[in-house]
């Protein structure tokens, strides 16, 4: 376990906390793989009953890691999502799919997968690669400051890779999201479904404690299969095969860009992102 991700256990409740405060818990490849490591170990422990994932300081998370000195896209992990080869001896198109399905839409399907409740505690910003995380959890519980966005379509991208929109927000907030780039408060997110408790800011960690602990009563066995069993409806209803496809149009988006533009991004840059609408 590195110090960009923190564990501990609270009478059966593993708290799993993001801890990169100073680039506001934005996800490289460190992080991720930490993470990975902490769900296992919560996964594992049989007095571990439910997941909490969590992030220190202002913010839950403002998204990938696109331009921290922590920034480590062309480093090689040991792969667990996908069986594909290591991205950093590709090139090209070839280089971009293979991280990308292996650290985003590979790592979010394995955790949504765990078979355990788990629930995101969510402050700040939560942009981008952070609803990713937030999705892939069972039940949000929002600090009333909590803020999200996916403002990818400004890079010439549909939406991040793990691309759960439709069956989170519903098709029209999906679009209103997307095509418009701008954030929305969590009042907005528990209307259209996708918070499940709104509450201040100090009573967060107590709250979603609270919730947890609730959680944490019922049968193990029968929590992991009423899990599995909303999850097969959501995959029954198209999110898997969805998600395929728009990781392909994901992936034709950014080899749009490297041949019309400065590079895959369009141009954008974590600053560029964040002024136009992200954690400040």
């Amino acid at each position: 376990m590195t110090d960009v991700v923190r564990y501990e256990c609270r009478d059966g409740v593993a708290l799993v906390t993001m801890n990169r405060p100073e680039y506001r818990n934005a996800q490289n490849s460190a992080m991720t793989y930490a993470l990975d490591d902490a769900f296992t170990r919560a996964v594992d422990d049989p007095e571990v009953r439910v997941i909490v994932l969590a992030g220190e300081g202002k913010h839950f998370s403002a998204g990938h890691d696109i331009g921290s000195p922590g920034r480590d896209a062309d480093e090689s992990f040991d792969r667990r999502a996908v069986m594909w080869w290591d991205h950093t001896t590709r090139e090209g198109g070839d280089r971009r799919f293979a991280r990308e399905s292996e650290v985003y839409l590979g790592m979010c399907r394995r955790w949504r997968e765990i078979p355990k409740p788990m629930i995101a505690s969510v402050q700040g910003a939560c942009i981008a690669g952070g609803l990713m995380l937030a999705w892939v959890c069972d039940l949000i519980v929002a600090a009333d400051d909590a803020f999200f966005a996916d403002p990818v379509v400004r890079m010439g991208i549909p939406g991040v890779e793990y691309f759960a929109h439709p069956w989170v927000l519903g098709p029209r907030a999906a679009k209103e999201v997307l095509f418009t780039g701008e954030r929305f408060d969590v009042h907005q997110a528990r209307e259209w479904g996708m918070v499940s408790m709104v509450v201040p800011r100090a009573e967060l960690e107590q709250r979603t404690l609270e919730l947890a602990g609730k959680i944490a009563a019922m049968p193990s066995f029968g929590l992991a299969l009423a899990k599995k069993a909303v999850n097969q409806a959501e995959d029954l209803m198209g999110l898997r095969s969805g998600m395929d496809s728009v990781f392909g149009l994901h992936h034709f988006a950014h080899a749009h860009n490297a041949e019309t533009s400065t590079d895959s991004l369009g141009g954008q840059t974590a600053r560029s992102m964040r002024d136009g609408n992200g954690a400040r």
